[in-house]
Protein backbone atom coordinates (compact mmCIF):
# COMPACT_ATOMS: atom_id res chain seq x y z
CA UNK A 1 0.00 0.00 0.00
CA UNK A 2 2.31 2.70 1.14
CA UNK A 3 4.92 1.82 -2.16
CA UNK A 4 1.97 2.43 -4.40
CA UNK A 5 1.01 5.69 -2.05
CA UNK A 6 4.66 6.85 -3.09
CA UNK A 7 4.51 5.63 -6.15
CA UNK A 8 1.04 8.02 -7.10
CA UNK A 9 2.80 10.74 -4.94
CA UNK A 10 6.01 10.76 -7.39
CA UNK A 11 3.48 10.52 -10.68
CA UNK A 12 0.98 12.82 -9.03
CA UNK A 13 2.86 15.25 -7.61
CA UNK A 14 1.75 17.44 -4.73
CA UNK A 15 -2.14 16.51 -5.98
CA UNK A 16 -0.80 13.31 -4.83
CA UNK A 17 0.73 14.00 -1.97
CA UNK A 18 -2.43 15.99 -0.94
CA UNK A 19 -4.90 12.97 -1.49
CA UNK A 20 -1.99 10.80 0.08
CA UNK A 21 -2.62 12.64 3.41
CA UNK A 22 -6.29 13.42 3.33
CA UNK A 23 -6.68 9.49 3.00
CA UNK A 24 -4.15 8.80 6.03
CA UNK A 25 -6.53 10.75 7.77
CA UNK A 26 -9.30 9.39 7.37
CA UNK A 27 -7.80 5.79 8.37
CA UNK A 28 -6.59 4.60 5.35
CA UNK A 29 -2.82 2.60 6.07
CA UNK A 30 -0.96 5.45 3.88
CA UNK A 31 1.76 4.94 6.35
CA UNK A 32 2.86 8.77 6.99
CA UNK A 33 6.46 8.31 8.18
CA UNK A 34 7.32 7.39 5.29
CA UNK A 35 5.33 8.81 2.81
CA UNK A 36 6.59 12.30 3.96
CA UNK A 37 10.00 11.74 4.07
CA UNK A 38 9.78 10.00 0.89
CA UNK A 39 8.12 13.31 -0.63
CA UNK A 40 10.68 15.40 0.99
CA UNK A 41 13.52 13.42 -0.86
CA UNK A 42 11.17 13.56 -4.11
CA UNK A 43 11.56 17.82 -3.69
CA UNK A 44 15.34 17.23 -3.42
CA UNK A 45 15.39 15.01 -6.63
CA UNK A 46 13.52 17.42 -8.26
CA UNK A 47 10.76 15.43 -8.69
CA UNK A 48 7.89 17.49 -6.49
CA UNK A 49 8.37 21.31 -6.41
CA UNK A 50 9.57 23.87 -3.99
CA UNK A 51 10.12 22.37 -0.40
CA UNK A 52 7.77 24.78 1.35
CA UNK A 53 5.31 24.05 -0.75
CA UNK A 54 5.50 20.77 -0.34
CA UNK A 55 4.98 21.06 3.35
CA UNK A 56 1.72 23.41 2.98
CA UNK A 57 0.24 20.48 1.00
CA UNK A 58 0.72 18.37 3.40
CA UNK A 59 -0.29 20.39 6.07
CA UNK A 60 -3.71 21.05 3.99
CA UNK A 61 -3.67 17.56 3.43
CA UNK A 62 -4.14 16.35 7.28
CA UNK A 63 -6.42 19.24 7.86
CA UNK A 64 -8.79 18.07 5.41
CA UNK A 65 -8.62 14.33 6.23
CA UNK A 66 -9.54 15.48 9.87
CA UNK A 67 -11.88 17.43 9.09
CA UNK A 68 -14.14 14.62 7.26
CA UNK A 69 -13.36 12.26 10.55
CA UNK A 70 -14.55 15.12 12.80
CA UNK A 71 -18.13 15.37 10.15
CA UNK A 72 -17.97 11.45 10.38
CA UNK A 73 -18.15 11.60 14.14
CA UNK A 74 -20.34 14.49 14.68
CA UNK A 75 -22.99 13.64 12.39
CA UNK A 76 -22.93 9.53 11.85
CA UNK A 77 -21.96 9.29 15.83
CA UNK A 78 -20.53 6.26 17.37
CA UNK A 79 -22.57 3.93 14.93
CA UNK A 80 -21.72 4.66 11.88
CA UNK A 81 -18.03 4.57 13.00
CA UNK A 82 -18.84 0.83 14.14
CA UNK A 83 -20.87 -0.28 11.32
CA UNK A 84 -18.49 1.09 8.64
CA UNK A 85 -15.04 1.32 10.59
CA UNK A 86 -13.82 -1.99 9.84
CA UNK A 87 -13.31 -1.39 6.01
CA UNK A 88 -10.37 1.39 6.84
CA UNK A 89 -9.15 -0.91 10.00
CA UNK A 90 -10.99 1.27 12.27
CA UNK A 91 -12.82 -1.42 15.27
CA UNK A 92 -14.68 -0.67 18.00
CA UNK A 93 -11.57 -1.42 20.50
CA UNK A 94 -9.76 1.00 18.47
CA UNK A 95 -12.01 3.93 19.11
CA UNK A 96 -12.63 3.08 22.89
CA UNK A 97 -8.95 3.35 23.03
CA UNK A 98 -8.85 7.32 21.38
CA UNK A 99 -11.69 7.84 23.72
CA UNK A 100 -10.05 7.06 26.33
CA UNK A 101 -6.88 8.83 25.87
CA UNK A 102 -8.96 12.03 24.48
CA UNK A 103 -10.91 12.03 28.12
CA UNK A 104 -7.28 12.06 29.73
CA UNK A 105 -5.96 15.03 27.72
CA UNK A 106 -8.46 16.80 26.69
CA UNK A 107 -8.60 19.06 23.70
CA UNK A 108 -4.46 19.04 24.04
CA UNK A 109 -5.40 15.25 23.15
CA UNK A 110 -5.42 16.44 19.02
CA UNK A 111 -2.07 17.87 19.68
CA UNK A 112 -0.22 14.59 21.50
CA UNK A 113 -2.10 12.34 18.27
CA UNK A 114 -0.42 13.95 15.68
CA UNK A 115 2.79 12.12 16.47
CA UNK A 116 1.12 8.45 17.52
CA UNK A 117 1.14 6.11 14.66
CA UNK A 118 -2.44 4.59 14.12
CA UNK A 119 -4.45 7.13 16.33
CA UNK A 120 -3.11 9.98 14.44
CA UNK A 121 -4.90 8.94 11.52
CA UNK A 122 -8.49 8.67 13.28
CA UNK A 123 -8.46 11.23 15.98
CA UNK A 124 -10.84 13.78 14.52
CA UNK A 125 -13.68 10.52 14.37
CA UNK A 126 -13.90 10.67 18.30
CA UNK A 127 -13.20 14.76 18.29
CA UNK A 128 -16.19 14.66 16.20
CA UNK A 129 -18.17 12.39 18.04
CA UNK A 130 -17.49 14.43 21.51
CA UNK A 131 -18.58 17.68 19.50
CA UNK A 132 -15.35 19.06 20.04
CA UNK A 133 -15.36 23.15 19.72
CA UNK A 134 -13.87 23.34 16.00
CA UNK A 135 -11.61 26.15 17.11
CA UNK A 136 -9.17 24.09 19.37
CA UNK A 137 -9.80 21.00 16.94
CA UNK A 138 -8.20 22.91 14.30
CA UNK A 139 -5.64 24.74 16.07
CA UNK A 140 -3.97 21.76 17.43
CA UNK A 141 -4.45 19.54 14.40
CA UNK A 142 -2.48 22.51 12.03
CA UNK A 143 0.62 22.93 14.60
CA UNK A 144 0.93 19.18 15.39
CA UNK A 145 0.72 18.08 11.38
CA UNK A 146 3.17 21.58 10.94
CA UNK A 147 5.59 20.10 13.29
CA UNK A 148 5.14 16.46 12.28
CA UNK A 149 4.93 16.98 8.38
CA UNK A 150 7.24 20.00 8.31
CA UNK A 151 9.83 17.80 10.18
CA UNK A 152 9.49 14.58 8.33
CA UNK A 153 9.73 16.54 4.88
CA UNK A 154 12.79 18.45 5.89
CA UNK A 155 14.94 15.04 7.35
CA UNK A 156 13.75 13.53 3.65
CA UNK A 157 14.85 16.61 1.91
CA UNK A 158 18.15 16.56 3.40
CA UNK A 159 18.42 12.78 3.36
CA UNK A 160 18.16 13.20 -0.67
CA UNK A 161 19.16 10.19 -2.46
CA UNK A 162 20.08 8.79 0.60
CA UNK A 163 16.65 7.85 1.19
CA UNK A 164 16.00 4.71 0.00
CA UNK A 165 19.41 3.28 1.98
CA UNK A 166 17.39 4.79 5.61
CA UNK A 167 14.01 4.82 4.93
CA UNK A 168 13.53 0.93 6.11
CA UNK A 169 15.60 1.51 9.01
CA UNK A 170 13.37 4.65 9.66
CA UNK A 171 9.62 2.77 9.20
CA UNK A 172 10.95 0.01 11.86
CA UNK A 173 11.72 2.33 14.59
CA UNK A 174 8.82 4.77 14.04
CA UNK A 175 7.13 3.79 16.34
CA UNK A 176 9.71 3.66 19.03
CA UNK A 177 11.38 7.22 17.63
CA UNK A 178 7.06 8.74 18.11
CA UNK A 179 7.06 7.17 21.84
CA UNK A 180 10.31 9.33 22.42
CA UNK A 181 8.95 12.40 20.75
CA UNK A 182 5.61 11.90 22.52
CA UNK A 183 7.53 11.19 26.09
CA UNK A 184 9.75 14.49 25.61
CA UNK A 185 6.60 16.81 24.84
CA UNK A 186 4.73 15.57 27.72
CA UNK A 187 7.45 15.51 30.20
CA UNK A 188 7.66 19.31 29.28
CA UNK A 189 4.20 19.85 28.98
CA UNK A 190 3.68 18.49 32.70
CA UNK A 191 7.05 20.46 33.61
CA UNK A 192 5.82 23.82 32.36
CA UNK A 193 2.51 22.82 34.10
CA UNK A 194 4.40 22.07 37.65
CA UNK A 195 6.11 25.50 37.39
CA UNK A 196 2.75 27.53 36.48
CA UNK A 197 1.11 25.80 39.75
CA UNK A 198 4.01 26.20 41.74
CA UNK A 199 4.06 29.94 40.45
CA UNK A 200 0.51 30.64 41.40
Amino acid sequence: MQQAVVSFIDHAGLGGLFIALVLGNIGAPVGSEVVLPTAGALVATGHLGNLWVAILVAVLGELVGQALGYAVGRFGGRPLVERFGKYVGFHHDRLDQVHAFFGRWGSFAVFLCRFIPVLRGIDGIPAGIAEMDLAPFFLWTALGSTIFCGGLILLGNALGHHLDQILPLFHHYARLLFVVVLAGIVGATVAALMRRKRAA
